[in-house]
């Protein structure tokens, strides 16, 4: 990952409720990586993490917010008082972001959609735009395409050759990493054979620029087939995230004084709380 995120970077780290990579997060944030525009449908507690560590200056958009819980307070400190630094906001639509993904997965300069007319987020986005249809003459809205520097999931298994299988409840990964110049995936297990159920979604080898085999590494997300979400976590990180000194402290102990992400969960064993 070094070599693969660098600081000044357009990075998205996708899943949805499932598979979020987390352990990719937590790496990026001891790697001690700056200046970075996040991108993701709904960052939750991974991004208000990489926000409050100081490694992002802006944020691409649709929802974010502690699902089940409440307000990401990092995030919320971030724009409202530029803690640890300001945060720059590009928010969407999940319609005009998923179009957007869709759009740079296929090379394409920007996303059509029907979305946005009678909406107020025109007005303080003006990255949404509208243009007349050719040929009906029917006003549509375009966003332009996301394109990341660097594509980050978390999916269940990969072979040695390094194609990745992912199933269950997956969102944009796919499109993600095919829109990205550079890919990382880390997966519950590497395999000698990929044996993919009906519906499941294989990424060729020759789109994934490095794989790590980190199993749990979407904790506290879930993997289906491999672990359940860690509803505790989300509901105590609440409590850690609320104020500046006990993020800090928690990022420090949990985080950067861990060597990777089985330290980490090591870290929280030993803990009374997240």
């Amino acid at each position: 990952m070094q070599d693969l995120v660098r600081d000044g970077d357009v990075v998205a780290l996708e899943g949805f409720t499932h598979l979020i990579p987390f352990a990719a997060g937590h790496e990026i944030i001891r790697q001690r990586r700056r200046n970075l525009t996040l991108i993701r449908l709904t960052p939750d507690v991974v991004y208000d993490q990489l926000i409050g560590a100081g490694c992002a200056s802006k944020l691409v958009f649709s929802w974010g917010g502690n699902p089940g819980v409440g307000s990401l307070h990092r995030l919320r400190d971030a724009v409202e008082n530029g803690w640890p630094g300001p945060l720059a906001i590009d928010e969407h639509a999940h319609a005009g972001m998923a179009a957007a993904y869709a759009a740079g997965a296929s090379g394409l300069p920007f996303a059509l959609l029907r979305g946005y007319l009678g909406s107020d987020l025109p007005k303080y986005n003006d990255r949404i735009k509208f243009i007349d249809c050719p040929y009906t003459g029917e006003r549509l809205a375009t966003v332009p395409a996301v394109r990341p520097d660097v594509s980050i999931i978390h999916a269940q298994k990969a072979d040695r050759h390094g194609n990745v299988l992912m199933w269950g409840l997956v969102g944009v990964q796919k499109e993600a990493v095919l829109a990205a110049i550079r890919s990382i995936v880390t997966v519950e297990e590497i395999v000698d054979r990929l044996d993919a159920p009906p519906n499941a979604v294989v990424l060729p080898h020759w789109v994934v620029s490095a794989v790590c085999e980190v199993p749990g590494g979407a904790f506290p997300s879930y993997a289906q087939d491999y672990y359940a979400r860690g509803n505790a976590f989300y509901k105590q990180w609440d409590v850690v995230s609320r104020e500046r000194e006990s993020f800090t402290a928690w990022i420090e102990r949990h985080v950067m004084g861990t060597a990777d992400f089985a330290a980490f969960k090591r870290s929280l064993e030993q803990g009374a709380h997240v």
